[in-house]
């Protein structure tokens, strides 16, 4: 098992420093790369505190940004987030509807399996052409993104968790269409007399380039002699967003109601866009009330030339209600979560979230 730990640890880290750097941070390759949905995180918890709990991240929302946190699920937990992005597909800044469902399940003594689908609408949007430029003459489509992800997570010590997880991208319209698949892999470090001192790494979206095809992609045209013919345009590869992750947390515990204050920061390396810092709190009472709030910072956020929207603030808030009697060994519980994050220029974007546990 010391040796299995070994090489998984070598294998992620290595990876994780060397897919990313050679081209981190690079403002010459913003917007080269595809499937950017990759980039959103769907999951009301962990979204309200801007994804900064890379080293705490538990349970099914670690998928998306550590999968290592999914190590951590007693028995078994089925999650339902919907995410109204940038307002939803109301008003003038119109932006998306995401879905996203997800289950997972204890199958081992220290291994964890886990499920997760999000799905990305954008409603009707109306057909234009140069030679027919007015909108409602000539219907609509509407494009979808969804991306499926299955994970394993495993302990391999007590302080020590880890896992991957394999995703496939698809993104389609009426008439073209694109697919891909991607890898994550990550690590958490719990250490300390009560576990309270965490740290994380996460590499994501490592994968080959993808690219769209489809009837969409050719035109009709005619020759000087009057005969029909058909041009095909091919479309470019795109990358996958790539990024690193990198975090760590501190839990300040106080015994009076069961309080607890976290102190989270976290850096991204990105391969086609500006790096982020984020620094975020989250408070805890009881074990069944949680506020948090975290800050993301990205070089240029304060000036005219910003890189992405998904900068500034965001927060959140979270209710545990428990479905056991307090003689009970059950941790059976359902939580309920809401988050916003603002976003520059656009509106902001609100989830809502629940989720059962067993």
């Amino acid at each position: 098992m010391k040796r299995i730990l070994r090489i998984f640890a070598v294998v992620v880290i290595l990876t994780a420093l060397s897919a990313p750097s050679a081209q981190a941070g690079n403002d010459e390759r913003r917007g080269t790369t595809g499937a950017s949905e990759l980039l959103i995180n769907p999951w009301t918890r962990s979204s309200g505190w801007g994804g900064v709990n890379v080293a705490s991240v538990r349970g099914l929302e670690s998928m998306f940004n550590n999968v290592a946190g999914l190590a951590f699920i007693d028995g078994f937990e089925l999650a339902y987030s919907n995410t109204m992005l940038y307002g939803g597909r109301s008003g003038l800044n119109s932006g998306a509807l995401i879905n996203t469902f997800g289950l997972g399940i204890r199958l081992f003594d220290r291994g964890v399996m886990g499920v997760y689908v999000m799905s990305m609408g954008f409603g009707d949007i109306d057909v234009t052409s140069y030679t027919s430029p007015e909108p409602g003459m000539n219907g609509t489509f509407s494009p979808s993104y969804m991306n499926i992800n299955v994970a394993y997570a495993h302990s391999f010590t007590r302080s020590i968790h880890g896992g991957a997880v394999v995703k496939v991208v698809t993104e389609s319209t009426d008439n073209v269409s694109a697919s891909g698949f991607g890898i994550d892999a990550g690590i958490q470090y719990v250490t300390g007399a009560d576990d309270q001192l965490k740290f994380g790494i996460a590499l994501r979206n490592w994968g080959p380039t993808m690219s769209f095809e489809g009837a969409g992609l050719s035109l009709q045209m005619i020759g000087t002699g009057g005969n029909n013919f058909t041009v095909e345009t091919r479309s470019a590869e795109m990358q996958l967003p790539t990024h690193l992750n990198i975090g760590l947390s501190y839990d300040f515990l106080f015994e009076k109601w069961d309080q607890r204050l976290t102190v989270a920061g976290s850096f991204t390396s990105n391969a086609f866009l500006r790096d982020n810092y984020t620094l975020g709190l989250e408070y805890s009472l009881l074990k069944m009330f949680q506020l948090r709030t975290a800050y993301t910072f990205q070089p240029g956020l304060w000036s005219n030339d910003h890189a992405t929207a998904n900068n500034g603030l965001s927060a959140g808030a979270s209710i545990e209600v428990p479905l056991h009697k307090k003689e009970s060994d059950s941790k059976t519980a359902l939580v309920l979560d809401y988050s916003y994050r603002t976003a520059e220029h656009l509106k902001g974007t609100h989830s809502f979230g629940a989720s059962l546990r067993f």
